[in-house]
């Protein structure tokens, strides 16, 4: 693997748009990222040109990016791209001058040719049959699957489920991937913002606040996240309150994870919160998990755990199985990779595994969004698709504009 650190040539829009481009016009897969609260932008680059299936258990992969659909394959496998090329630079703010080095093996572009580049790639990004038919869950679509979902909690078919929305977005002419990209990572630095492309499987853009697990040396973590509102104030978090009904739902998802504990007899865990945390301009309430590795002789938790876990709670509902076959009979497109889970595998011995939130799926000249919402028997239908529209927000108004940072 190759590691490019910061050196000179060009600005860090310049550096970044001549790794797309060069990766579009080759074929390439690639995925680029930004984990929370770090000052690095990572991109893998994988030029084998196979699309590639991965059992979960990523403790024996080489170092890669990993993409789970939301539903389980036959196979139980993800997509998974192998680091031909691994680049990793420092962001820097633009006013601060600092320049980067083009890799002799990508072609340096003129900013010109690397935008007609990576136009002409996105053109070629055709809608998916899956939704092809149902362009986005009208409002009164959402609320039908509301109320079903409040009336299967209430006669106790279900505790709790996520019913989910699309919602699709025309593109201006002028869209620019790369700063929409920049834009993200400057807006959200609590977030794991990501973009990736498989030319089989599609072209994703994101900023997830839900890390699945993660493991590092011999720690395990995980988190339950649930709950939602829009920040308000000058100190959000300190004027933010609660209802019951939130409250519950994210228990229900921390119950879920100590649930899996108990599932591997595994006792010795470190839970602290739940706590009110920012994400972009929404809050939520998250509690967190850790595990020694090493004390509990437990090496391959990770995995084992990301395959108990997946799909959580948060995103689909409880009991597990009821709840995907609510979502089965009643929302109208596939999921896809949304609420499925990516994220790095084995890098710099460090592996950070996400949910697929607050994403769109780029298409030729437009955009998908995906959102979903959390209902229990104290829902109001009007208020959970008013929690959708805030997700969409999230990534839908850096797809429309371009400030400069």
């Amino acid at each position: 693997m190759d590691i490019i650190l910061q050196k000179e040539h060009c600005t860090l829009n310049h550096w970044l748009g001549n790794l797309l481009a060069d990766s579009f016009s080759e074929g390439h897969q690639f995925a680029v990222w930004r984990k929370p609260n770090s000052s690095y932008l990572q991109v893998i680059i994988d030029k084998t040109s196979r699309l590639k299936k991965v059992p979960m258990a990523f403790e024996e992969l080489p170092a890669g990016f990993i993409i789970h659909p939301f539903e389980d394959q036959e196979d139980k496998k993800g997509y998974f791209l192998e680091a031909s090329s691994y680049f990793k630079v420092e962001i820097e703010p633009a006013e601060n001058g600092r320049n980067y080095l083009i890799n002799s093996e990508i072609e340096n572009r003129s900013p010109s040719e690397i935008s007609d580049t990576i136009k002409n790639a996105l053109s070629k990004l055709k809608n998916p049959t899956s939704v092809e038919y149902h362009e986005e869950n009208g409002r009164e679509d959402f609320i039908r699957i509301v109320d079903r979902g409040i009336e299967a909690v209430k006669s106790e078919q279900l505790h709790k489920i996520v019913p989910a929305r699309i919602k699709k977005i025309e593109l201006n002419e002028d869209f620019d991937l790369v700063k929409s990209i920049l834009n993200l990572i400057d807006a959200y630095p609590n977030a794991f913002i990501n973009f990736f492309h498989i030319p089989e499987i599609g072209t994703w853009i994101g900023a997830s606040p839900e890390i699945l697990i993660r493991t590092r040396g011999d720690d395990f973590y995980t988190m339950s996240l649930a709950a939602t509102q829009k920040a308000h104030g000058e100190y959000p978090l300190k004027s933010a309150a609660w209802t019951q009904k939130e409250i519950e739902e994210q228990a229900l998802v921390s119950r879920y994870i100590v649930d899996c504990f108990k599932k591997i007899r595994l006792r010795e865990y470190d839970e602290h919160g739940p706590k009110t945390v920012l994400a972009g301009n929404l809050l939520h309430l998250r509690s967190d998990f850790k595990v020694n590795m090493k004390a509990t002789n437990f090496p391959q938790l990770g995995s084992v755990m990301l395959e108990l876990l997946h799909p959580t709670s948060a995103v689909c509902g409880m009991p597990r199985k009821p709840a995907i076959d609510f979502l089965k009979a009643h929302e109208k497109f596939d999921r896809s990779l949304f609420a499925g889970f990516i994220g790095p595998v084995n890098i710099e011995e460090e592996t950070s595994i996400y949910v697929n939130l607050r994403t769109a799926r780029l298409l030729d000249g437009a955009a998908i969004l995906y959102a979903g919402a959390g209902v229990t028997e104290d829902s109001i239908p009007e208020k959970e698709w008013e929690e959708t529209e805030m997700k969409c927000e999230i990534i839908e108004k850096h797809l429309k504009s371009h400030f400069q940072l």
